[in-house]
């Protein structure tokens, strides 16, 4: 059993809450660039041209690269042959947003309640999801999710006559009802299978997942390459104002599910797509 201090997590987040927001991923950086590079029109090249600076300002100056710092989404892999001592796992957690949001100087989003509202002002709680699997490490990753493109997510409860292209015709009706509002372009996160609250978490989990990757399924893989094609068609483009680049990248998650169902959920996120992981 290897024991790990609640302190040394809450010292990750904060450092990890930090670093993704002034940091975006190099994966986003070149998918970004690549585009760039097969834009025809003037109007998406210089879009693109200012998102590449606004980074690259970002990265140099170390600030914010949107002023959406978004909510703290924390996801834990534990080991379970960890053991955490010196205090309550999620407090630890909470208390590194609440330091990485105060030291980096990004703004603090949260409200205290969804109807009353009333800002908690200090970014927390965080949006904490934990994972037991095999070893004695911890893995630490902090996607902070902005809410112009997550207000533009979706699910639906399709049954399985809906087939594969039910799925299909609804990955691109959400895309195309996003329209500019999530400041494309976006990274689309696409989960199918489990129960209702599973599939939008294999959603978000696939906006955690390198834009450079695939689905190590190859039905899955295929069907990744031929809806980024399909949703880059719908001419949408970079920031709403046209072009081929709609998304930079499409990930889709799966896991079994009922034979009376077949859950789809689309997690929007801007081309801001921010992730950083530490392994503890």
């Amino acid at each position: 059993m290897r024991e790990i201090q609640a302190s040394t997590i809450t010292d990750v987040v904060e450092k990890l809450c930090i670093e993704a927001n002034y940091h975006l991923p190099e994966d986003v950086k070149c998918a970004i660039t690549g585009c760039r590079a097969c834009e025809d029109g003037e109007i998406a090249k210089g879009v693109l041209d200012k998102i590449v600076e606004n980074y690259e300002i970002a990265d140099a100056q170390n600030v914010p690269i949107c002023q959406d710092t978004g909510m703290a989404c924390v996801f834990l892999e534990i080991g379970q042959d960890v053991h955490i001592a010196g205090g309550d796992l999620a407090e630890a957690v909470n208390e590194g947003v609440r330091r990485g949001y105060d030291k980096g100087y990004l703004r603090k989003s949260v409200v205290k309640d969804p109807v009353r509202r009333g800002n908690t002002g200090d970014n927390t709680p965080a949006m904490l999801y934990t994972e037991i699997v095999p070893g004695d490490q911890i893995k630490v990753t902090v996607g902070p999710k902005g809410f112009g493109s997550e207000n533009m997510s979706m699910i639906r409860m399709f049954k399985p006559s809906a087939g594969l292209q039910g799925i299909k015709d609804f990955i691109l009706e959400v895309v195309e009802t996003a329209g500019p509002n999530p400041c494309p372009p976006m990274v689309v996160g696409v989960g199918i299978g489990g129960t209702f609250d599973k599939c939008a978490l294999l959603a978000k989990k696939a906006l955690m997942r390198p834009i450079d990757s695939e689905n190590p399924d190859p039905f899955y893989a295929d069907l990744e390459k031929e809806m980024l094609e399909k949703v880059n068609k719908l001419g949408i483009g970079p920031q709403g104002f046209g072009g081929k680049t709609t998304a930079i990248g499409l990930n889709i998650e799966t896991m079994p599910t009922h034979i009376a169902g077949m859950p789809c959920a689309v997690n929007i996120n801007c081309h801001v797509t921010r992730h950083k992981t530490e392994v503890i």
